[in-house]
């Protein structure tokens, strides 16, 4: 299991950096958007669609993409928006009333249409505007979960939510603040984001972290409580060693689009 998970790491860093750096923009939003569909195949899977109903799905979402590639970024607006208020509101309620997804349900095509199509339109709006800008968003998540796990295992005493995620702590969260925080204003220098770094600016970056980070563990939870729901452990076994699509980006599925929209009323 070790070796398959290293070695499926390997091939997805590799295929990362092939897609951001190497890609022409309209080539890296098709790429993007086959990781979309996928996501959307396995979103269907949580909603014990049938196998034909799966991939018809998936046909959608890849549809849908296409169609507001075409409209450009007043499409991708309108989706990075509903994402976000998705996450501000919804999804709390979601988790705290733990409502469910099933077979044909509406809610569930739409929802999984607005979060996955959000942030698709997010990773090709930023990937645009600069490669390793959207590496430095993308690690945000990366460094926020690797400090929760590690803090979490030494400092974690007090369940997030032992229903939903019991390995998660309010204390791996506070690490993966912190740990957001420090990255954050770093990040964003390192990049170019920010030309002139005041003490101002960095500190609304570091705020706009800790935001960003609360925002990819509520995606984070809302995943588990939809596996947990559907009886799974993983998305799926499409990546050896790491599950599914889905449980390699449900925090990116969060913090993509709000991040996109935040850089889009910036003018960055």
């Amino acid at each position: 299991m070790l070796k398959a998970r290293v070695a499926t790491a390997l091939v997805l860093v590799a295929a990362l950096a092939g897609i951001v750096f190497v890609l022409p923009p309209v080539a890296a939003a098709t790429a993007f958007g086959a990781v979309a569909a996928l996501a959307a195949w396995e979103w269907a899977g949580l909603m014990k669609i049938d196998p034909p109903g799966r991939v018809m799905y998936s046909a959608l979402i890849a549809v849908f993409c296409w169609q507001i590639h075409l409209l450009g970024q007043s499409g991708f607006v309108l989706f990075w928006i509903a994402s976000s208020v998705f996450w501000v509101l919804p999804a709390a309620l979601w988790l705290r009333y733990r409502w469910r997804m099933a077979g044909n349900d509406f809610v569930g095509y739409a929802v999984g249409l607005v979060l996955i199509v959000a942030a698709w339109a997010a990773l090709v709006d930023i990937h645009a505007r600069s490669p390793w800008l959207l590496l430095g968003v993308m690690a945000l998540a990366w460094v926020a979960d690797i400090a929760a796990y590690f803090v979490g295992r030494r400092f974690g005493r007090r369940k997030l939510a032992p229903n939903i995620s019991p390995g998660k702590t309010w204390e791996g969260v506070a690490g993966a603040v912190v740990a957001a925080v420090l990255y954050g204003p770093a990040a964003a220098v390192a990049t170019g984001l920010l030309h002139e770094p005041t003490v101002l600016r960095l500190l609304g970056v570091a705020l706009l972290s800790a935001l960003l980070t609360a925002i990819s563990v509520a995606g984070d939870l809302f995943e588990s409580l939809l596996k947990r729901q559907a009886g799974i452990k993983d998305s799926s076994a499409l990546l050896p060693g790491h599950g599914g699509v889905l449980d390699r980006i449900d925090s990116l599925l969060a913090l993509l689009p709000v991040a996109a929209l935040v850089l889009h009323w910036s003018g960055r």
